[in-house]
């Protein structure tokens, strides 16, 4: 893309604005959980399961959403993944049993898989070759804002509005009606046409072409990590309040989320111009640091010391999103970018599903300051391991190994051991 065609740097935001509705959809409930659960009457470890459902949608849709955008165009994967949507949100609004949770859940899931593969993928195409650094930032900041504001707004409506749990999904479905507009505006390329499109099957497990598993490898490192200790607060939150701190507003549920997402979004602009090497490593430990914070709030029952550990989850969480996103776009070829990122998202949110749903089956035979200390526990302990290996090892562009499996390198492959940043992409971080 040259200079003459080169899309100005607003487009590249707005491009990102799907992400952040869709995100906003995946957090609205989290505040709610606990006024539905006295409504329909159902335990902890079902409410775990309804929060991790839409994870489970969200592993179900990556293996072929990323696949897919590569194949056929990021749009046609976003429409009908806005749709599902709002059909989750229909759904949620009318729902008077848990298996209506579930599903409006694994909807949302749905859209989150093809938010993260096809979207942060239609946000680089916008952006072209050269704004790459700023299309992973928009990308990643977008999945941060609809993650922050997506608690505080479910959590506000609940709490003050009429009808809260009608209401909020309202102002959601109006939100992705919007992004519905944004998509069908973007100016996208074509879907590629040649032989470096996937041509084994759209239904497979995401991955990245063999010179980039590496990198794969070290992000997921501080990536998974930091997705699951902010799930585990968030399906934990509103359980940790009542139980422990003694409080039911549901506005303190969702802005302990929109503190520990809001930091996961403002720290990405404080680092991105920091090595690739140190963001992962500074990810693991923030998250290690507040693991422990959280097991001391339960056995302390802090509210102050729970609100620090959501922030340094946040933080943990956004710095491994961010190195991420930004090792797997500046060294995978375009096309096949939308699988890589879905690639590192199903590793991530693997996890993040899995932990909480232990979590809260333990606590229903434990007790939550059990189950809650123990697992906090584990996350803390792979977090600061995690750091440890990416700190041994260097983050470098990994050299192209001719293997003709795999898609070309792109520039940035090419570089070889140069010395890498997010911004610079011809540069080196340890």
């Amino acid at each position: 893309m040259n200079r003459e065609t080169q899309a100005p740097a607003w487009a590249v935001w707005a491009a990102a604005w799907p992400i952040t509705a869709v995100f906003m959809l995946s957090n609205i409930p989290t505040p709610l959980l606990g006024l539905w659960q006295e409504r329909i009457g159902f335990s902890t470890g079902t409410e775990t399961v309804i929060f991790a459902a839409y994870i489970g949608g969200l592993l179900l849709a990556l293996p072929f959403t990323g696949a897919l955008a590569d194949r056929y165009g990021t749009r046609r994967v976003l429409v009908p993944a806005l749709a599902a949507g709002l059909t989750s949100c229909a759904l949620f609004m009318t729902a008077t049993h848990v298996l209506t949770l579930i599903v409006a859940r694994l909807l949302t899931g749905v859209a989150v898989g093809a938010a993260l593969s096809a979207g942060t993928a239609a946000v680089a195409h916008v952006g072209g070759p050269d704004r790459r650094p700023q299309a992973v930032l928009a990308g990643s900041v977008a999945i941060g804002t609809g993650l922050a504001t997506g608690p505080l707004l479910g959590g506000s409506v609940s709490q003050y509005w009429a009808a809260p749990t009608v209401a909020v999904f309202v102002l959601e479905g109006v939100l992705l009606l919007t992004a519905l507009a944004v998509v069908h505006t973007l100016h996208l390329p074509p879907a590629p046409a040649s032989r470096e499109a996937p041509t084994a099957g759209w239904l497979r497990l995401p991955s990245v072409p063999r010179v980039n598993r590496r990198g794969l490898a070290t992000s997921l490192m501080a990536y998974i990590p930091g997705m699951t200790g902010t799930s585990l607060l968030l399906a934990l939150g509103p359980i940790l309040l009542s139980s422990l701190l003694h409080t039911g507003n549901r506005l303190v549920t969702g802005g302990i989320g929109f503190m520990m997402f809001g930091a996961s979004t403002g720290i990405q602009f404080a680092i991105k111009k920091l090595p690739l090497g140190r963001i992962l490593t500074i990810a693991g430990v923030a998250t290690g640091i507040a693991m422990l914070a959280t097991a001391t709030a339960v056995r302390t029952h802090s509210l102050a010391l729970l609100s620090v550990a959501a922030i340094l989850a946040g933080i943990g969480q956004g710095m491994g999103q961010y190195g991420g996103f930004s090792r797997l776009g500046t060294e995978v070829t375009p096309t096949r970018l939308a699988e890589a990122n879905a690639a590192l998202s199903a590793g991530g949110y693997l996890f993040a599903g899995i932990l909480p749903i232990l979590t809260g089956y333990l606590s229903d035979a434990a007790g939550i300051a059990t189950s809650s200390t123990v697992f906090a526990a584990l996350t803390g302990a792979a977090a600061l391991g995690g750091s440890l290996l990416v700190n041994s090892a260097r983050v470098r562009t990994p050299r192209p190994t001719g293997d003709t499996a795999d898609a070309p390198p792109t520039a940035a492959t090419a570089a070889g051991s140069a010395r890498l940043t997010p911004n610079r992409p011809s540069h080196s971080g340890r």
